[in-house]
């Protein structure tokens, strides 16, 4: 299929500084196209409609530090929050994630809970309500599996509530992943995935608006749950996972973000010569104006006028980078990188350079950064790969920082980037693991490894085996909740990193939220070893 890409960019800032306050006159103009033989995204959102309420839900816990997130990323070997004194202790939740030592009444289990179950809600009294034409209720249905598929993924047994007041019997993980494939099954109008594919039936479209389900969206739903079947059931599903996502690659329109595909740089000081314009490639999918992204199938849409909840600046940045960026808040200095993950990535990987923020920082102006409060013997903050403890006195400057969603000039305490649920890449490395697990041949994901490797700007690989696909995996999906999922699939997720021993099998599963075990009068028993 012939795909192109049409990208108009402009973007004009002035900053003055003077010595007692800052004055800003700062005007963007963004004209930005995609176009798909013929098809236009210019304009597109996901700001209207029947299903606001429903989408509008993906927010909570998505792009921060509550619920999905740290329960998909603070427990893998990506990241994670170390103590500072009486900062980020927090009753030592971010420990016990780190430590796989959380109990049924971790803040985090319960609101990663409250957060599906509340789309789950606005799903179904949309369907309920009636007024939604055939597409709607195939979106609504697409959604509601999503929100079921994190249940799913996370918690394993839950109920299955379809209508509002509705309070069935808890069902075993297998009728959970039952409901979600035959719900997007419906959507797309099949019985089944195949290797020939005919989505002519189905009431989703292929109309492009990275904020609303269509028939790739749907697909790479699916392919993300046929990849994790044999997790789920105890049945492999990879044929389904190779054919769902191998209709996506070639039949859709969206593409690789790679050379030429470019955005401005909006965490540009106008001072410093060494921050780039505009960002290429990989880093241009995360950035604060990647709306229109061609490589987007389905994202979250955050905004930091009225759509907030994405404060990965906030999260992540020591209190001084305030002054780095301009922000109108003070960074609360938590989330950080963990060393030998940073260290898995090769010098020149793009995605290095794009995904993390390291070594002597500077202020607005390009002079070096200062800490008057600094708790080493250097006053100039640098974010050192080595933490020296998790807990209780890490010190401020250590561990690398998370900046993949990348940073805004006088930016606020909520970004402006949209979170991809669905993006091309992640379908490309489904598509290889898929293969290379049916055929028992690693070899067979060579093709889309490195074809990700190249955007990255790094050689092909000439063999690969499980653990080096695990580590190609974790190099592109950093950041995207996807790690925990992962190192469940490869068996990693007992073994030992930084600070962390515990290898206990039942927590492949988190626990029922206890507040919803004692709510339920029975209904709802807990998960095994909790």
């Amino acid at each position: 299929m012939k795909r192109f890409i049409k990208l108009t960019l402009a973007s004009t800032a002035l900053i003055v500084f003077a010595c007692t306050d800052l004055d800003d006159d700062l005007e963007d103009s963004l004209t930005e196209e995609f176009s798909v033989e013929g098809v236009s995204t210019a304009g597109s959102g996901g700001n209207d409609g029947p299903l606001l309420s429903a989408y509008s839900r993906l927010r909570n816990g998505s792009g921060g530090n509550g619920g999905f997130f740290s329960s998909q990323g603070v427990t893998s070997d990506e990241m994670s929050v170390p103590q500072k004194g009486g900062d980020w202790f927090d009753g030592g939740v971010w420990i016990q994630l780190h430590r796989h030592t959380w109990d049924a009444a971790h803040p985090q289990v319960e609101n990663a809970w409250n957060d599906a179950y509340g789309g789950i809600g606005e799903c179904n009294t949309a369907l309920d309500g009636g007024g939604l034409d055939a597409e709607q209720t195939a979106q609504a249905r697409s959604l509601r599996a999503y929100y079921y598929w994190r249940l799913l993924d996370l918690y394993g047994r839950v109920k299955i509530v379809t209508a509002p007041g509705d309070n069935p019997s808890q069902a075993d993980r297998v009728d959970v992943f039952n409901f979600v494939e035959s719900e997007l099954l419906a959507a797309l109008g099949v019985p089944a995935i195949t290797a020939g594919l005919d989505l002519s039936s189905s009431p989703l479209t292929t109309n492009i608006n990275n904020y609303r389900i269509n028939q790739y969206a749907a697909l790479s739903v699916l392919a993300k749950l046929y990849l994790n079947a044999e997790v789920y059931t105890g049945t492999a599903r990879y044929q389904e996972a190779d054919w769902a996502a191998t209709y996506v690659i070639d039949n859709s329109p969206y593409v690789l973000c790679g050379e030429g595909c470019t955005t401005p740089n909006s965490a540009k000081r106008p001072s410093v010569d060494s921050d780039p314009e505009t960002l290429e490639g990989y880093a241009a999918v995360f950035a604060p104006t990647n709306e229109n992204n061609p490589e987007i199938i389905w994202s979250i849409e955050y905004n930091s006028t009225g759509l907030g909840g994405l404060n990965f600046a906030q999260m992540t940045l020591h209190g001084p980078s305030q002054l780095t960026y301009g922000l109108d808040a003070a960074p609360w200095n938590g989330f950080s990188v963990l060393e030998e993950f940073y260290n898995s990535y090769e010098d020149g990987d793009a995605r290095k350079e794009a995904s993390f923020l390291v070594g002597p920082q500077t202020d607005f102006s390009g002079a070096a950064l200062i800490d008057f409060a600094a708790d080493d013997d250097d006053l100039q903050v640098v974010y050192t790969p080595q933490i020296n403890e998790l807990e209780p006195n890490a010190l401020r400057q250590a561990g690398v920082r998370m900046k993949k969603f990348s940073f805004e000039v006088l930016g606020r305490a909520d970004g402006n980037n949209d979170y991809p649920i669905a993006r091309l890449g992640d379908i490309h490395l489904i598509r290889g693991e898929a293969r290379a697990r049916a055929a028992g041949d690693w070899s067979l994901s060579l093709p889309d490894v490195n074809a990700l490797r190249a955007r990255a700007g790094v050689g092909p690989l000439g063999s690969i085996d499980a653990d080096g696909f695990l580590a190609e995996r974790g190099k592109e999906m950093f950041q995207e909740s996807s790690r925990r999922t992962d190192l469940i699939r490869f068996g990693k997720f007992q073994d030992s990193w930084w600070e962390k021993t515990n290898s206990d099998s039942f927590r492949n599963l988190m626990p029922i939220p206890v507040e919803q075990v004692n709510a339920s009068e029975g209904t709802l028993t807990q998960n095994p070893g909790y």
